[in-house]
């Protein structure tokens, strides 16, 4: 049977019509048009294209290196007004003075003159909690850092008062490793426990 008769077979008049002259290995294709969304796509992202190189060659829009520039810049002030708020504090700077300063026993004066008027001597606790068992109230993590920011913002809805203006920064730093030798020690005749259990 020939190729004609095949062909005739399969195709009607308006397909033949539509038959592409180029065969590749017997294999032809018709010529129908792009599916409309397909057309309007394509269309869509030259006129899309178009105004993009406008924005950003010509009409001034910032760079990937500018929009990075500025997002750093936000985020350095956020850090600032992190470090204000909590005093300015540095991990590197904390162990550093409390080596070289006999942190410990600074921290027990600065503790007995401000802070056993509420925590007792020793941190048993009274008006304020006891500080020598593993429950705590204001911080989540027991660690220099979070009670320094404690002592130094205060906790107003809990009773703490804010010492950041009362105290200089040294002074709140010997605070803090004097109160970080007292967790866990569970001293006798202190107050009940308060807050969550945080073990570490």
């Amino acid at each position: 049977m020939s190729q004609e008769s095949n062909e005739n077979k399969i195709l009607n008049e308006q397909e033949k019509t539509l038959l592409l002259d180029h065969n590749y290995d017997g294999i032809q294709e018709f010529d129908f048009p792009l599916p409309s969304w397909w057309v309007w796509t394509f269309v869509g992202g030259i006129v899309f294209a178009f105004f993009y190189i406008m924005y950003y060659q010509f009409l001034g829009a910032p760079s990937l290196k500018d929009e990075y520039n500025q997002e750093m810049a936000m985020v350095k002030q956020i850090r600032e007004k992190a470090a204000a708020e909590s005093g300015g504090f540095s991990n590197d700077e904390y162990n550093s003075w409390i080596a070289s300063n006999d942190g410990v026993n600074k921290g027990r004066e600065v503790f007995n003159e401000n802070c056993a008027s509420c925590h007792k001597e020793g941190g048993l606790g009274d008006i304020g909690p006891n500080l020598t068992d593993s429950y705590w109230i204001n911080v989540k993590q027991v660690n220099p850092e979070a009670l320094y920011h404690v002592v130094f913002t205060g906790v107003e809805e809990n009773g703490m008062p804010a010492w950041g203006e009362v105290l200089s920064k040294e002074d709140i730093m010997a605070a803090v490793s004097y109160v970080s030798t007292l967790k866990n020690t569970n001293a006798a005749g202190g107050k009940e426990p308060q807050g969550e259990l945080i073990q570490e």
